[in-house]
């Protein structure tokens, strides 16, 4: 359904990928994925029509109804909800206003009016058979989160977390033939991430989708398409079933090469050994040919860099960590925390869940004294030393300063080979350590506080959506560092690997300002969940 033909790409002098031939067929669905910079969202928006200058050509036939998830969530703010959803059916949108217009102001014994009136009406009965556009928009909106007491509402009232779930319903609601997706699951909870799960794999038509979710990618698609080496490669399978693919295929040409290596050694030793000596001329000749012939193949660097992030406490904890009393928040007549009490005993790790806006920031605020609660106390143990990531970094990581300068503001004292060895394991080499702050982007950001973090040696980390932003491989890299961490950890995510990786506990805060407090893994939370035991 999506033909991609000879397409090369080039920034000036910087070629992301070149000579790329790909057939994308229908009833399957694409994972992009690649390091960040590598030209995925690059590709999809050369897929979509977004990007028009390139070499080579996008075939997508005409007969195919297109959806790209949109970026701009105030592109829609003087729509109701609904409308702004319809809007995804572009042509039964038209024509509805159009009628809804004519028949408010139309002069009906004008039989130009009636006859553009019955052209509306086959256009309606083209793209809604069932007359049943408002139900269907009411149960996507419902689905994902938006109550049907809003839909009527203008986009403006929104905060920007729901917008950008009317623009998900939007791009869903026409159930397109070709539909492309640039990281879904931003700004979703949990169980709207597992419905967009089973909408997604009941997609009849093909998909591409960039995601930086583990979990959502193993679900969801059917094959990947690796953005490496300047070239777009296709694996069968999920992120998992590729992972393994692409690292066995790497152990074999090393192997393969190890292999040609040794063989070519040993034919130099030969050649060097007999060439002088007129008895074993001919097969040192002989051996010679064989060497010239010998091909050994390079292993290209990827473009993937894991970072190494380690986490070691400078203060060994004592027998109390944290003592969460009775607290209770409210933003005026909104309570959104009610009663909330835990003990954290040490070296638990916890996860803190629960769908957007039920006050998982606000707690996280109020136990790093950000804001002060409405009622109750938060109790630290007296030898904690806590580090902490808040949700939004652009307000904290900024100034004129490089990176390198910015990170030892908080300890001049320290050692400079310590700060610039810390930014190294966070993939900033040596020239990157004097890029400016404010020239970063949002994952360079979150790589600098983790950065940070790992200066502070903390004893008890505190982490607001950590993995916002960051690639496959860093957070990989993060859930290790976690699991391995020798202290405390509160950590508020929608990344379910993450979770997998690290939670001993896992605390769900409800609308309703409950929460249940469940001592275990993540899956095995879920697991009593759905079995009705929570």
């Amino acid at each position: 359904m999506v033909t991609v033909q000879n397409l090369t790409m080039r920034y000036g002098n910087r070629v992301l990928f070149q000579d790329i031939n790909l057939k994308l067929d229908r009833h399957k669905r694409y994972g992009l994925i690649g390091a960040n910079g590598a030209g995925k969202t690059t590709f999809l928006k050369i897929l979509s029509g977004q990007i028009n200058e390139y070499e080579g050509e996008v075939i997508i036939p005409k007969s195919n109804k297109v959806g790209v998830l949109g970026q701009n969530q105030f592109a829609f703010e003087d729509f109701t909800i609904a409308d702004a959803v319809l809007y995804g059916n572009k042509r039964l949108y038209d024509a509805i206003k159009e009628k809804e217009e004519l028949y408010m102001t139309g002069d009906f014994e004008d039989d130009a009016v009636n006859n553009r009136l019955a052209d509306l009406e086959v256009i309606c009965v083209e793209e809604d058979p069932t007359y049943e556009y408002d139900v269907n928009i009411g149960k996507i909106l419902a689905n994902v989160g938006i109550p049907v007491e809003k839909h009527n509402e203008l986009m403006s009232t929104l905060d920007s977390a729901d917008k950008f779930k009317v623009l998900l319903a939007q791009v869903l609601y026409p159930k397109p033939d070709v539909l492309f997706l640039d990281e879904p699951t931003n700004n979703l909870d949990i169980e709207t991430i597992s419905w967009l799960e089973n909408e997604l794999q009941r997609h009849e038509g093909t998909m591409v989708v960039i995601s930086h979710d583990r979990h959502f990618l193993n679900a969801v698609v059917t094959n990947i398409l690796d953005v490496d080496y300047q070239k777009i490669r296709e694996f069968t399978g999920n992120y998992d079933d590729w992972y393994i693919a692409a690292n066995v295929m790497a152990k074999q040409l090393e192997l393969d090469n190890a292999k040609k290596q040794k063989e070519k050694e040993q034919l130099e030793a030969f050649v060097r050994r007999f060439s002088a000596n007129a008895s074993k001329a001919k097969q040192a000749t002989s051996r010679q040919k064989q060497l010239d012939k010998l091909q050994i193949d390079e292993i290209k660097p990827s473009s993937r860099r894991d970072p190494s992030i380690v986490f070691k406490a400078k203060r060994v904890m004592g027998d109390e960590a944290l003592n969460v009393i009775d607290i209770c928040h409210s933003y005026g007549e909104n309570e959104v925390l009610k009663n909330i009490s835990f003990k954290v005993n040490p070296d638990e790790k916890i996860a803190l869940i629960g769908g957007n806006g039920v006050g998982k920031t606000t707690l996280i605020k109020i136990l790093m004294e950000e804001i002060k609660p409405t009622s109750g106390e938060v109790v630290w143990g007296a030898t904690i030393e806590n580090s902490y990531f808040p949700q939004d970094t652009a307000d904290i990581i900024e100034g004129d300063g490089t990176l390198y300068d910015w990170l030892r503001a908080f300890d001049p004292k320290r050692d400079i080979a310590e700060i610039r060895n810390c930014l190294g394991r966070m993939l900033f080499n040596g020239e990157q350590q004097e890029k400016s702050v404010v020239s970063i982007s949002g994952g360079e950001k979150h790589r600098m506080m983790l950065s940070k973090m790992m200066l502070e040696g903390g004893n008890f980390l505190v982490l607001d959506e950590p993995s916002n932003h960051l690639d496959l491989e860093a957070i990989v890299a993060l859930g290790e560092a976690l699991h391995e961490f020798k202290g405390n950890v509160i950590c508020v995510s929608h990344d379910r690997e993450l979770l997998d990786a690290f939670a001993t506990r896992i605390i769900e805060l409800h609308d309703d300002g409950t929460y249940i407090d469940f001592q275990g893994t993540y899956e095995e939370f879920a697991e009593a969940k759905e079995a009705g035991k929570l």
